[in-house]
């Protein structure tokens, strides 16, 4: 009998698939933590116009969960096992910051998740065009921000005491932030290819250092808008 003559996938190609497949395991698994996460801070909160608005945004961010969810699928992948490496990570980064009020979680809302979203806006400039549209759809999220801004400079303004507090959270947030994007970036093979311009050898660690950096700056700006000193 002939061997199987059948085309393998280019050595390349299976890598960009390999990549797509782990950055929207990651992603995914950040969305359905991030719904179960507000949807529990809710009960905090003080007033049922910000309980309504984070169980709202809950419901959102479990909808982009399925839309990755969906799309794993439609790629020949069974979604849970594509999302259980990132258990670990995502699960211990919540473990070490657990919100001691409810504008403690607006402000890891804000700040802690939106430096994941960048990094992974980053990594996915380098995915195909239909992943990288979903992944931008999935990741955008202003009119969330614009609430927990409001919801953030009233509450300062009304006790500016607690500006102190939050900063200082916040900080530790983009640590804890930042240490988890670090190890995604560096113990995921497939990912750290892709965001080296798929070149397995020979990795930039300069350009490593300015995605991080650019991180940080972004950082800054959320902030900034946040009336906290960074």
């Amino acid at each position: 009998m002939d061997a199987d003559l059948t085309p393998e996938a280019p050595a390349e190609s299976q890598g960009q698939t390999d990549a797509v497949t782990e950055l929207l395991g990651a992603i995914g698994y950040a969305e359905l933590t991030a719904g179960l996460r507000m949807a529990a801070d809710a009960l905090a909160a003080p007033g049922l116009g910000v309980r309504v608005w984070m169980g709202r945004a809950s419901s959102a961010e479990l909808e982009h969960f399925e839309r990755i969810v969906t799309r794993l699928k439609e790629m020949g992948q069974d979604p849970e096992t594509v999302m259980e490496p990132f258990i670990a990570p995502v699960d211990a980064f919540h473990e070490r910051t657990r919100p001691r009020d409810w504008l403690e979680a607006l402000v890891k809302i804000y700040v802690g998740d939106g430096i994941a979203r960048d990094f992974y806006r980053e990594i996915a400039q380098h995915v195909d065009e239909g992943s990288r549209e979903l992944i931008e759809s999935v990741l955008q999220v202003d009119e969330q921000d614009e609430f927990v801004v409001g919801a953030v400079t009233d509450a300062i303004d009304a006790d500016p005491a607690v500006a102190g507090r939050l900063a200082l959270w916040a900080r530790r947030l983009v640590g804890e932030a930042i240490a988890q994007t670090q190890y995604v970036a560096v113990e995921r093979e497939a990912l750290m290819t892709m965001m080296v311009g798929g070149q397995q050898a020979g990795v930039d660690l300069a350009d490593l250092g300015r995605m991080f950096t650019r991180l940080i700056e972004l950082h800054g700006q959320r902030m900034g808008r946040l009336g906290l000193t960074p």
